[in-house]
């Protein structure tokens, strides 16, 4: 209760700036629902809690979702550091182009927070902004479900990870990429990966299109009654990024007492 009490709060603060978690004031326009490896161009900020983070070079090395006015989720297997950096509002990651959004995107961070338990079963952690963003057009946060989705269910994940298998020509986009998946019951994903998927997982794919290296720690987005909600975090999956083989996500629902603990005592 007290964790939905903490999102109405933010809910609040973002209509105050005329936005809301988990509504984009630029639509997205998902062509057929398609993919990340060989896949589609988003449409620029059509998702504004998309972060990119980056290590002291600029080089990207994860995704992540921005979830209220101080707080980004992303996996803990990228090894976030306090010297890394979050650029928000980008939709070319390169340090240039988000600049020249002057929308003050780069943000340091304040705290890292990595959840105590196996990253592979609880692949995720909470980084603090030292300071909070202008909430625009294209900086806004997404909302945490505390619902499960139904398998079979069309969401969509979104990354700057490659766009073709590690073993071909490596293609690393500049522009944020898309992709459309559908979600798979637990069951089911069991047939791909067997006993290495928990409950603390929620798998997607195995369709024509996958996440790949890059996009991990990014989101995986459903939408109900027109509103977004991120239901994974992009965590493991098929070392050649094949789009035959469902990706796996941490599960957003599974860990919500984890995130409302650590924001609540941040």
């Amino acid at each position: 209760m007290a964790f939905l009490w903490l999102l109405s709060c933010f809910a609040l603060l973002a209509a105050s700036h005329g936005l809301q978690c988990g509504l984009p004031a630029i639509t997205p326009v998902i062509t057929g629902y398609s993919r990340i490896v060989n896949g589609e161009e988003a449409v620029p900020g059509s998702w504004p809690w998309q972060v990119s983070l980056q290590d002291y070079s600029g080089w990207h090395f994860c995704g992540g979702s921005l979830i209220n006015e101080n707080w980004v989720v992303t996996a803990a297997h990228c090894g976030v550091s306090k010297s890394d950096k979050v650029i928000l509002g980008a939709h070319d990651k390169s340090q240039s182009e988000a600049n020249s959004l002057s929308l003050d995107l780069d943000r340091s961070l304040l705290q890292v927070f990595t959840h105590p338990r196996r990253i592979t079963e609880f692949d995720v952690t909470l980084v603090k902004l030292a300071s909070s963003p202008v909430l625009t057009s294209r900086v806004s946060p997404v909302c945490l479900t505390t619902e499960d989705f139904a398998g079979g269910t069309m969401c969509v994940t979104t990354g700057w990870g490659r766009t073709r298998s590690p073993t071909a020509t490596p293609s690393r986009p500049t522009k944020l990429q898309q992709a459309a998946l559908p979600l798979l019951t637990n069951t089911d994903c069991k047939k791909y990966w067997g006993s290495n998927v928990l409950v603390s997982m929620i798998c997607a794919g195995a369709a024509g299109a996958s996440s790949c290296m890059g996009d991990s720690g990014g989101p995986l987005v459903c939408q109900k009654n027109g509103v977004w909600n991120q239901v994974g975090v992009v965590s493991w999956g098929s070392s050649s990024c094949s789009t035959s083989t469902p990706g796996v996500y941490a599960r957003v629902t599974k860990h919500i007492s984890w995130i409302e603990q650590i924001i609540a005592a941040n």
